[in-house]
């Protein structure tokens, strides 16, 4: 098939022939895109609606969530997001969903995470790309379209309940010293609250940190309430970014 891209020059590397004696045009003439399957990608955006003076504690913060009008998860609250189109950059696919669901649009958004677990999706395999922003002061007027039955400003409480921490000790065998990464496990009660609609509910989320230097750092549902699929764990981690700056 012909190539995917127009401008080939940044690909053709020192202009050599392959194995097969093919030059990069004779290669991509005859590449199946299609030989493995491939996942899906969408973005997910944490929208804040965050006071003035905002402290380390995070009172009086608030985000924008979606009601979901279709399977999966239908009537369940959710982050705007959805799946990227095959020419455009995870940025632009983060605004225009933000823009397609809640009207909202001109934001500064950061990517914080990926999500990529093989069972969050029942349709395919979907992996997500995680961005945030932050609004301060007056609230933005929202206004649900495209596939979303419901756009609002939720209340929100996030409550670390549990901390366990472990390794760090050293094993001695003969002349060989081995040192366990340290580990700690975080839990966190995250409530989400919106009176008008009737909303009211509560997801349990883990972090788990293994390492120091380099370090595992894992956000996962264990108890989602009424917020779609991984979500819950995506605000949570999202309002760690937010408490480490501050």
């Amino acid at each position: 098939m012909p190539s995917f891209l127009e401008n080939l020059r940044p690909f053709y590397g020192t202009n050599e022939k392959n194995a097969a004696g093919e030059s990069l045009e004779e290669f991509l003439e005859h590449y199946d895109p299609y030989k493995y399957r491939t996942p899906s990608c969408t973005t997910d955006a944490v929208i804040f609606l965050a006071p003035e003076h905002l402290t380390k504690e995070l009172k009086g913060m608030r985000v924008l969530l979606v009601k979901r009008s279709n399977h999966p998860s239908i009537g369940f609250w959710a982050l705007p997001g959805g799946f990227i189109e095959m020419r455009e950059n995870l940025d632009d696919t983060a605004r225009r969903e933000l823009l397609e669901e809640t009207s909202v649009d001109g934001l500064v958004m950061e990517q914080i995470g990926t999500y990529g677990d093989y069972d969050r999706d029942p349709r395919t395999r979907v992996i997500t790309t995680a961005y945030m922003a932050v609004l301060q002061g007056e609230e933005r007027q929202v206004r649900a379209g495209d596939d979303a039955a419901d756009a609002v400003w939720c209340d929100l409480e996030l409550e670390e309940i549990s901390v366990q921490t472990g390794g760090g000790q050293t094993d001695r065998t003969g002349n060989h010293a081995k040192q366990e990464e340290p580990e700690s496990v975080v839990q966190f009660s995250l409530h989400v609250k919106n009176k008008e609609r009737g909303l009211d509910t509560s997801a349990l989320v883990e972090y788990r940190r293994r390492g120091t230097l380099v370090r595992e750092e894992t956000f996962s549902v264990k108890e989602a309430g009424q917020i779609a699929v991984d979500h819950a764990a995506i605000i949570v981690q999202a309002l760690s970014v937010l408490k480490s700056r501050l």
